[in-house]
Parts: C-alpha cells; structure tokens; sequence
C-alpha cells in the first residue's frame, strides 16, 4: 500500500510538472504592472489596455495598484521580482523613490519601463513612455488665452490656478508648458490671479484629488471672490476640474447671470466629457491610453527579444540622473465643438450611450 501511495504521488507530481513545463511553454514570461490607484478612471483603463497588449504579445501579466501609497507600491515591485517577472511597467506613485528597487531589477536583469510617470534619481532603468506633457500644457494654457480672447486685447480677467501632484514630474512639465502661454498675460495684467498663488508649490493638488481642490476652490471663492466674478480656472486635470467644478456649482455659477468659467482639464474621463457636453467644464485633453498601452508593450517586447526599441526623444527628459531615452505620443484638446468626432467617430474611445 505504501509503494502504492508513493507511485500516485510520483505521477502526481510530474503531472503538475508537465503541465506548468506546457503553461511555460505557452507564454513568453510574466510582465509586472505597477500602477497608482484604481480611483481614477484613466488608471483602470491603462492597466486593462496594457494586459490586453501584452496578452497579445504572448506574455502574462502581474498588475498591481498601490492606491497612492508609495510604500505599498515598492512592496508590490519588490514582490514581483520575487515571483519572478521578466519586466516591470511602472508609473511610479513618488518617481524620487524608486532608486533602491530599481537597482534590485537591474541586479536580476529585469528590464524597467517608465509609464507615463517619470522614474527620477535613477539610472537602473531602460525608457520612458508617455504623451507629450509639455504639449499638454501648452493646450491647456491656449484654449484659456483662446477663449477669453487674451490675443485680441480683451480682459482683465480672474483666474485662479490649480496644479497636479508635485510628487508626479509630469505635473511640473504640463505646468511649464501651461505658464508659457499664461505667464504674459499675468505678466501684463490681462489675467488677474485675486489669490496670489501662482507657483507649482502654492497651486499643487496633492495626489490630484478632487476633494482637495473641491475645498481649495471653495476657500478661494469665499476667501477673493464675493464681491468679483471669476473668469477661469487652469485645472490640471479631470479629477481636479470635478471638484472645482462641483465647488462652483454650488455658489451659484453656471446659473442666472452668473456664467460659469473657463475650466480646463486632462484625461477625457467619462464624467468631464458629460461635464463639457453639459456646459460646466470647457475642455479636456485626450490621451488615447489604449496607444500608449500598446507602445510600452511593444517596448518591453521589443527589449525581451533584442529587437530595437523606437524612441522620438533623446534629450528632453532629464531624471537627475540620466537623459532617458522617451517616446511620446501626441495629445489632442478635446471641448464642446469636438468631442463626438475625436472621441467617438475617429478614436471609438467611447460610445454615444456611454457619455449620454
């Protein structure tokens, strides 16, 4: 009976055997995916496009949300190099964090991507992948200038500036390439900050919460605008413009004679296209995630199997430690005249039932 036993068990275990030697022989490795939080939209979508890509490709896939804890999000790195992933895709929740893991990968000969987030501080990692941040800004401080008609001599106008996470380098980018195009008119007089916080440092939305520029808006209108109208609001992206709009909304903007501002925006979330088709918020910028899903995947694929890897940019995106070779993807402004065609008609981003 014993042999009996040890003869089942014998067949037992290389049957598990061959039949993990065939899953393995099915896949081309398992890729870690580190992302910052499940609270936003865009982050659910971008983890669900690059699964999908990388499924494609042939690879499994480790994802992983940290729900913007920095601490969490290094333990789950670290888990997956011990589980053993071929690559990491990582949009770092605190990029000035990463060094001491990063070296680790790099130890164990694991290749690193730097989605969307800029890794900092660190050599131990191979590209970056995200849209053009710079632009971004840029688009966003335009439909203000655009709007209010700045370039043709009218205002002065109010405007009040909330910024993203200073913990996220492409909040500082997308700001740089906002006050390019507002600075000037601030500078002349043309836009009128009341609050005085124009700086990154004062205008900042830690971890781009919507509840915190909810209150922030609302300590400003009652703070500077009881007796002033305000004209526009420089809101970084769509959960930002969710709580400024919310906040205006309830003093009374966007009703009677009180119009409702300028509000910018970034991300084309579901809930601030159906703000823009409503009235509330002005614009948004469309990054098609579902690209940038599939080029970092293509990158890591690329590396894996010692293919070239594409990159457009060799010399923008400094980390402090090194010039990381970069693909960028090109973002579009999204507002009322065009969101059907951008999102729906030409990139089938959404369907009309979904943003009704």
């Amino acid at each position: 009976m014993h042999k009996i036993i040890k003869l089942i068990a014998t067949v037992a275990l290389g049957l598990a055997v061959a039949a993990c030697s065939k899953q393995d022989a099915n896949t081309k490795g398992t890729i870690g995916i580190a992302l910052p939080s499940k609270t936003e939209a865009r982050w659910v979508s971008d983890g669900s496009s690059i699964v999908d890509s990388l499924k494609k490709l042939g690879y499994d896939t480790d994802l992983q949300y940290a729900q913007y804890e920095a601490p969490t999000q290094l333990s789950q790195i670290e888990n997956m190099m011990v589980k053993g992933v071929k690559a990491l895709i990582i949009a770092p929740i605190d990029g000035t964090t990463m060094a001491d893991v990063l070296k680790q990968a790099r130890d164990k000969g694991i290749k690193v991507i730097s989605y969307d987030r800029l890794i900092r501080n660190s050599k131990d990692f191979d590209y970056y992948v995200t849209f053009d941040n710079y632009r971004t800004g840029v688009l966003q401080g335009q439909s203000i200038v655009d709007s209010l008609m700045l370039k043709q001599g009218k205002g002065p106008f109010n405007l009040e500036i909330f910024a993203g996470s200073t913990d996220d380098n492409n909040a500082h980018v997308v700001y740089a390439g906002v006050m390019s195009q507002l600075k000037p008119f601030i500078d002349s007089g043309k836009l009128v900050v009341r609050s005085g916080q124009i700086d990154m440092d004062k205008t900042a939305t830690p971890n781009w919460d919507g509840a915190l520029a909810q209150s922030r808006m609302d300590n400003l209108l009652s703070a500077f605008y009881g007796n002033a109208h305000l004209d526009a609001v420089l809101a970084m992206n769509d959960q930002i413009a969710n709580g400024v709009v919310s906040s205006l909304l309830s003093v009374g903007y966007g009703s009677g004679t009180s119009a409702m501002p300028i509000v910018t925006g970034q991300d084309a979330e579901v809930s601030s296209v159906k703000s823009i088709i409503a009235g509330n918020q002005s614009s948004t910028i469309f990054k098609d995630t579902r690209a940038l899903a599939g080029t970092a995947a293509q990158m890591v694929d690329a590396e894996l199997t010692g293919k070239a890897v594409t990159v457009n940019d060799s010399k923008s995106y400094n980390n402090g430690s090194m010039i990381v070779p970069t693909q960028l993807l090109t973002p579009q402004l999204v507002d009322r005249s065009n969101w059907q065609k951008i999102l729906v008609d030409d990139a089938h981003f959404y369907t009309l039932e979904q943003l009704r």
